[in-house]
């Protein structure tokens, strides 16, 4: 029987970041895939979902063409057939580009479902295929309550909402993590009645009480939003009518999306087979340096371990469990600073260390209001807030938590800023061109300073702001 040098069970992004390091180093490879080619992130995630929130957010600035002297904007009209008929349109091109990774491989991509017999045996399709290392990527699906009603086609999901002919009236959105809030803000700016519920406190992976308390306090603003406890979904058998209660709150609605988090697809593929003890979860103990799974010759890689279930990091994934599977010793390797952001309006993100998991008392924060701040004024864009967290000890910058206009930029300026291990003063010599919404950071920096013992007199880093809107 012949003996691969590498199987790789999933054809997703950290499954074709793993191919992409293996078939430099060898041709003795097979790539395994179940269901449909294409990764999560271009058919049913990143991409489609952000294609509805831009038209979205483009029809949602109608409200302020009033305010530039704009007239006769409540004559515009939602064709929300066509947005959903674009939505698909570019999807599929996205789609088709991560196709294009694999269209060469032949009789080296393989469809079926994939089931470890041992760590150096696979079976598929009834065949047994024998293999030196094995990296399992085989993502994740969006978590459904067993104990919900089945709702049919009025229950969705991110791998069926963006599938809709058109938008339906009314919606439950269940989960306020990132999907749910990106989803619930859009659907709702696309006229449909959106109702939000989350059984935490906290929105968008926010662990901030003031970041927190911005971020509810502007989404609340167009939609419901009710948070901290746990929502249940009945139907009327008499009328077929869809409710949805927590506590005290009950609404009727068309729809339900289910925006609960995902689960990774190993249940079936036989990680008991690997003879090693499984946790709660059913997951392997992984080494997050290495992805190896205990001493094994098997890597688990992407939304398959649970780790951080975001693009890059699976593509980091990928590349580890590449390289490592093709080298005769194992290579460890330095993570990327935490960044994790939300495609609200404002932006959500929190960066580096979060406000939640710092020794607060060995800490100072600075931070900045939008609602004044210039630029973003001049944009109509003056909501939201952003704190910055560093260490008391030297100022170096630790970690923020963001709900600001144009927040996924701050994110990787301080994502940068923070993996150099800069201090507030480095970044506050950085220049600032005016006006533009980086000021903002700039006045979180200075407050942030103002707790710090200073810098020399000699420095740039010291130069205070004028204290005006219109300059800072």
């Amino acid at each position: 029987m012949h003996k691969f040098d590498v199987v790789i069970i999933g054809a997703g992004s950290a499954g074709l970041s793993a191919l992409r390091e293996v078939r430099k180093r060898t041709d003795n490879f097979v790539l395994i895939n179940d269901g449909p080619w294409g990764t999560t992130c271009a058919r049913v995630g990143c991409m489609p979902s952000k294609l509805l929130i831009e038209a979205a957010n483009a029809f949602q600035r109608r409200f302020s063409f009033g305010e530039f002297g704009i007239m006769g904007s409540d004559q515009l009209k939602l064709d929300d057939k066509k947005v959903l008929q674009r939505l698909r349109r570019l999807r599929d091109d996205f789609v088709a580009s991560t196709l294009k990774i694999t269209s060469d491989l032949g009789e080296r991509a393989i469809s079926g479902r994939a089931h470890i017999l041992f760590p150096d045996q696979v079976m598929v399709n009834g065949e047994k295929i024998c293999t030196r290392k094995i990296v399992i990527a085989t993502g994740s699906r969006p978590v459904v309550p067993k104990d919900w009603p089945n709702l049919g086609k009025r229950l969705l999901t991110t791998d069926t909402l963006f599938e809709l002919d058109t938008l339906p009236q009314s919606m439950a959105v269940i989960g306020m993590g990132p999907v749910g809030l990106e989803m619930a803000q859009a659907l709702s700016r696309l006229e449909v009645r959106v109702t939000g519920f989350g059984s935490r406190g906290s929105v968008g992976g926010v662990s901030d009480p003031y970041i927190n308390q911005i971020a509810v306090k502007l989404l609340s603003e167009e939609f419901p939003l009710y948070l901290g406890s746990r929502a249940s979904v009945a139907v009327n058998p008499d009328n077929n009518v869809i409710t949805v209660r927590a506590e005290n709150t009950e609404v009727e609605v068309d729809s339900v999306l289910a925006a609960l988090g995902r689960q990774p697809n190993i249940d079936g593929i036989g990680l008991d087979a690997l003879g090693i003890t499984l946790d709660e979860k059913g997951l392997p103990p992984v080494n997050p340096i290495t992805l190896q799974i205990a001493d094994l010759p098997v890597f688990l890689a992407g939304d398959a371990n649970k780790r951080l279930p975001l693009l890059h990091e699976a593509a980091d994934d990928g590349h580890i469990a590449g390289l490592n599977t093709t080298s005769e010793e194992l290579i460890c390797f330095k993570r990327r600073v935490p960044l994790a952001i939300v495609f609200t309006d404002p932006n959500i993100a929190v960066v580096g260390q979060s406000f939640h998991s710092i020794e607060r008392e060995n800490i100072q924060i600075g931070e900045v209001s939008f609602s004044n701040q210039g630029r973003a004024r001049s944009a109509q864009s003056n909501r939201g807030a952003l704190r910055v967290y560093a260490a008391a000890s030297n100022g170096r910058l630790l970690g923020a938590e963001i709900c600001a206009p144009s927040g996924e930029h701050f994110a990787h300026l301080l994502a940068l800023a923070i993996g150099q291990s800069l201090n507030v003063w480095d970044l506050l010599r950085m220049p600032f061109y005016h006006p533009v919404l980086e000021e903002g950071l700039r006045t979180a920096l200075r407050n942030l300073a103002s707790k710090l013992p200073a810098c020399s007199k000699s420095d740039l880093a010291a130069c205070d702001s004028f204290n005006s809107e219109a300059l800072d």
